[in-house]
């Protein structure tokens, strides 16, 4: 039976490593995932508002064919910056294609919108590039959920979002893990105000034990209101299985399901959801089964991820976290 590794973080993926860098005054950050050695990647965007960078390099039509990492970032457009410094740290150390004598690394991006918590009054100089570089540095198996990295100015509805990480290890030994920058429009929880939506998928009481719903916890929890580019989740999934780039593509796809089965509404116009897929690894696959395997295994791990980032944020900027609204 697939069981959660041992940090239940995408980390338990072999070969992954996850940095964060925050700017607390600006209540907002970013998170980078970091493979060690270039990694098969592709990329699903559903949201109606999208902010990303080196989205297209990932087509399998297109030469490139591996990145050197994925960036994750608040700041909506100013945040995309993040990832310029993420290539500037990563070609210091070598890190990238070599092309007619430099280092070049493939870097894609995803942002989302956190700028009206916090004070962001920055400007002409973002922290964004400064804090691409951070999250490099601070790279590392463990890594802090909640109120950090991307989603340290997260929000998820009327609640405080934030960062949130699961894995699984299925019975094969193939390991998936997700994690994400939690920030949609939707809700994570029912009209209780206590279910996640999410509940169901949880394990070991990684979100608080959520019981069964009671009847009527499921209906409408209030309508959604917002302002085109307002929110969106992004998020990375990873396994050691070797993918090839239109395997991973697929998981990214499937991986997608994993947001609607945590959130509601979701993938909305107001919304720029992406999921980035990552193979780090040499597992072989046999065929589509498997593929269908990892990328369920990709969904459920998604889905658990959202609901840990929200049980796991503080209040900030004035946004009540769940746990504070418990009472």
């Amino acid at each position: 039976m697939a069981k959660p590794g041992e940090r239940n973080l995408i980390t338990d993926v072999p070969g992954l490593t996850v940095g964060n860098a925050g700017d607390a005054r600006a209540l907002t950050g970013v998170t980078v995932v970091l493979p060690e050695r270039p990694a098969v990647a592709a990329a699903d965007v559903r949201g109606g508002g999208p902010g990303t960078r080196e989205i297209q390099v990932m087509d399998p039509a297109n030469l490139v064919d591996v990145v050197h990492a994925i960036c994750l970032s608040g700041g909506s457009a100013f945040g995309l910056d993040a990832a310029g410094g993420v290539m500037a740290r990563l070609a210091s150390r070598g890190v990238g294609f070599p092309v007619a004598g430099h280092v070049v690394p493939i870097v894609p991006a995803a942002i989302l919108f956190d700028l009206p918590l916090g004070d962001k009054n920055w400007g002409e100089d973002p922290p964004y590039r400064e804090l691409g570089k951070q999250a490099v540095e601070n790279a590392g198996a463990g890594f802090a959920l909640g109120n950090a990295g991307a989603g340290m100015g997260a929000t998820a509805g009327p609640l405080k979002g934030g960062l949130g990480s699961a894995s699984l290890v299925l019975d094969d030994g193939i390991a998936v893990g997700a994690l994400v920058a939690a920030n949609p429009t939707g809700h994570t929880v029912m009209a209780d105000g206590r279910t996640f939506w999410a509940w169901a998928l949880e394990r070991d009481g990684e979100f608080g034990g959520n019981l069964p719903p009671q009847r009527g916890a499921a209906d409408d929890p209030g309508a959604v209101t917002s302002a085109a580019g307002a929110n969106t989740t992004i998020a990375v999934v990873a396994t050691d299985a070797k993918l090839n780039q239109g395997q991973a593509q697929r998981m990214a796809i499937m991986a997608q399901d994993g947001l609607a089965r945590a959130i509601r509404p979701v993938h909305t116009p107001f919304d720029g959801d992406t999921v980035f897929a990552l193979s780090v690894g040499q597992r072989p696959v046999a065929g589509p089964a498997d593929i269908a395997r990892i990328g369920q295994a990709a969904a459920d791990c998604l889905a658990r991820a959202v609901a840990r980032a929200v049980w796991l944020a503080e209040d900030a900027g004035g946004v009540r976290c769940y746990r504070s609204t418990l009472g």
